[in-house]
């Protein structure tokens, strides 16, 4: 392998571990995939979101960040309130499911789901754990070229993994077409958000 190579091999390989995951992005943009709704938008804002992050983190910003117990809080707290609420939407959707043509409870407008998106990703703190502190931490074992090509690899992971989840989305389309599914994926949504929304409290409130 070339120095290039072999870097760029670990930081795809690295970023891949990361996002591949259910996780808020990953459920938002699935559902969005699946109605077909804004579904190149919304892929290119995550994975360019991930990528600058990224650059930060490859930078030095995840020192700042830790370093940072107000900004940490402010972080926590609004994402933990943001995905609880989101929770709440998708249990009242999995209560009184519809098939996939009527399926439009998601934000349905370019601009309620770009706004959704970018509150998906910058509202939690899991993605600067993930980008900018360990991305950006283990990229410190390279210099140079090598750094720069860890870093390639790791955003390209983003790119191939959400445009693969929202176009790939659509292969799982005659399965949507009954409510029941709806119901097992906004019920597995409602989980996954309060989930996340109490681990976040958890870890603020224990240190």
């Amino acid at each position: 392998m070339t120095p290039f190579f072999a870097p760029a091999i670990a930081g795809l390989l690295l970023g891949g571990s990361l996002i591949i995951a259910i996780g808020a992005q990953n459920a938002f943009i699935l559902r969005q995939g699946l109605l077909r709704q804004h579904v190149f938008i919304l892929c290119l804002i995550c994975a360019l979101s991930d990528a600058v992050l990224i650059g930060l983190g490859v930078a030095g910003l995840g020192a700042i960040i830790s370093g940072s117990r107000i900004l940490i809080a402010v972080v926590t707290l609004g994402g933990a309130a943001f995905l609880a609420v989101y929770a709440v939407l998708a249990f009242r959707r999995a209560i009184s499911p519809s098939g996939l043509e009527a399926a439009q409870s998601g934000p349905g407008s370019l601009k309620a789901a770009v706004l959704t998106c970018l509150a998906f990703t910058f509202l939690n703190p899991h993605v600067y754990l993930d980008t900018v502190l360990l991305v950006g931490g283990l990229s410190g074992r390279y210099q140079g070229t090598a750094r720069l090509a860890f870093a390639i690899g790791a955003m390209s992971a983003s790119f191939l993994w959400f445009f693969g989840l929202g176009y790939g989305a659509r292969v799982l389309e005659p399965l949507f077409a009954r409510p029941s599914a709806w119901r097992v994926l906004d019920g597995l949504i409602a989980w996954v958000m309060a989930a996340l929304s109490l681990s976040l409290l958890y870890r603020f409130f224990t240190g």
